[in-house]
């Protein structure tokens, strides 16, 4: 069975310190099928002894399962079951710190009134020096409405905000960029527009994220339009640049090159079209676009809307119908952004030789890993339980990192380009294999080697405003 950390438990329960007692506790919960962790003694008095056990699971159902198993035994008493992933939110994942002590009246007066009032009025003469006199210098605003959260779709924003709080800490403890999350109470476009717009004073950039597409394309355009920070929608651009990054090394390995192999793409939503729009940047030819009614053509017109109408326009010059199982006949590489189970070994045996599969759907990718293994040169999900995670955090944070630094206005196609090569080259040539084609997340060196990239990236391109020669490390 497949036990998940994200599913451990701790039973607190007591009993007479008996013995064989603690060795039934255990065979019953071994069973049951649960996988023991740690076994702490709380206390032991009076003949009784109370042990936290802690159990790791595979989910809710099976905890209650080993739960309604322990209560069988005779002497046995309960006392709580305490979600580990619950307790690890108990009032929230982040906090505001000072940077600046405040021990005297010295200190008082120099962050407060009257020292304070001397750097608004220098802000209030000259603007731009908010973004080196507040925190607008290394802050982003991570903005959600809810509506597309992970893979529990329209669970609204204050479901929402454990994500958004989440992401923030990936921003801080990769990046060192101060995120705070703010969940909108609305799913009005324009009204999104409006607040964000109203926001800008108060940040260095916005990372929109968890909006349901098409809307969320419509959204990061205007707010680019109408906005002098950096917007970007992580969703869309993240997940397309750490995909280049992986298929870069992939092609490397297998010896094929970007602008000669066949690509299918699942799933027509934002971050499909961001994917098929980076990769065709990057020089793709041959890209393929497939919903769940097959295949984007120019000239369909079932099922369609905007960002189709831009897929068909943009992708499959041979105007290919049919399903995605006719699609992927010796196509080269798969990429899924779509759903379950989307994909079958029969497709997968129909690819070219040393075929490419990135099944990213997530929680349940578009095929199991143990089906395809056998019949594929690189397998990658965006699972961290399996090799080659497609994971966003290798991006986002080293991004708006680079960003920053450079108080750069936009984010445009080139950066883009610069943070997935700079995220490539991590592996070298000697480590390159089919389980190793993307670095891990917690390789400290990707976020520095991205800011590196993306400011070098906005310098030469003419949207950074600060011109930046030390290196993050300096920062």
């Amino acid at each position: 069975m497949d036990q998940s950390l994200s599913y451990t438990s701790t039973i607190r329960l007591s009993y007479a310190n008996a013995r064989g007692m603690l060795g039934k506790i255990t065979t019953t919960i071994g069973e049951a099928d649960g996988m023991i962790g740690a076994v702490d003694i709380v206390n032991s008095r009076d003949g009784s002894i109370t042990r936290d056990i802690s159990v790791r699971a595979t989910g809710v159902a099976h905890v209650d399962k080993i739960v309604g198993e322990l209560k069988t035994i005779d002497g046995l008493d309960i006392k709580s079951v305490s979600d580990r992933v619950f307790l690890l939110h108990l009032g929230g994942k982040i906090e505001v710190n000072s940077r600046t002590p405040v021990k005297n009246r010295d200190d008082l007066s120099s962050v407060y009134t009257p020292g304070v009032a001397r750097v608004c009025n220098a802000i209030h003469e000259d603007v731009d020096k908010s973004h080196s006199l507040t925190i607008r210098r290394n802050t982003v605003a991570v903005i959600s409405d809810g509506s597309a959260v992970l893979g529990l779709g329209n669970i609204g924003p204050e479901a929402g905000m454990p994500v958004m709080e989440g992401k923030a800490m990936l921003f801080k403890d990769f990046g060192g960029v101060d995120a705070f999350p703010i969940c909108l109470a609305t799913q009005d476009v324009e009204e999104i527009i409006e607040t964000v717009k109203r926001l800008e004073p108060t940040f260095g950039g916005i990372n929109l994220e968890d909006i349901s597409s098409p809307r969320c394309i419509e959204i990061e355009r205007r707010l680019n339009a109408e906005m002098s920070i950096p917007v970007f929608h992580d969703d869309q651009h993240g997940t397309a640049i750490v995909t280049l990054a992986g298929l870069t090394k992939s092609l490397e390995l297998v010896g094929k090159k970007i602008g000669e192999i066949r690509i299918v793409i699942n799933g027509a939503g934002a971050a499909g079209a961001a994917i098929s729009d980076l990769l065709g940047l990057a020089g793709a030819k041959k890209i393929i676009v497939c919903d769940r009614k097959g295949a984007i053509f120019a000239g369909r017109t079932e099922r369609m809307n905007e960002v189709k109408d831009h897929l068909a326009s943009s992708t499959n010059p041979q105007k290919e119908s049919g399903t995605l199982s006719d699609a992927i006949k010796n196509a080269d590489v798969f990429i899924g952004v779509s759903a379950p189970d989307m994909l079958s070994v029969d497709d997968i045996k129909s690819m070219a030789a040393e075929p490419i599969v990135f099944a990213m759907a997530n929680p349940d990718p578009e095929i199991k890993p143990e089906l395809a293994d056998e019949h594929v040169a690189v397998m990658a999900t965006g699972r961290s339980d399996y090799p080659n995670q497609i994971n966003n955090v290798l991006c986002f944070p080293g991004l708006f990192r680079g960003v920053l630094d450079v108080r750069a206005s936009d984010i445009n196609e080139t950066m883009k380009l610069a943070a997935a090569k700079a995220i490539a080259d991590i592996i070298q040539p000697n480590e390159l294999c089919s389980d190793y084609i993307i670095p891990s997340v917690f390789d400290r060196r990707v976020a520095k080697a991205v800011a590196a990239a993306v400011a070098q990236a906005a310098q030469d391109t003419g949207v950074a405003r600060r011109r930046i020669k030390q290196s993050i490390d300096s920062q």
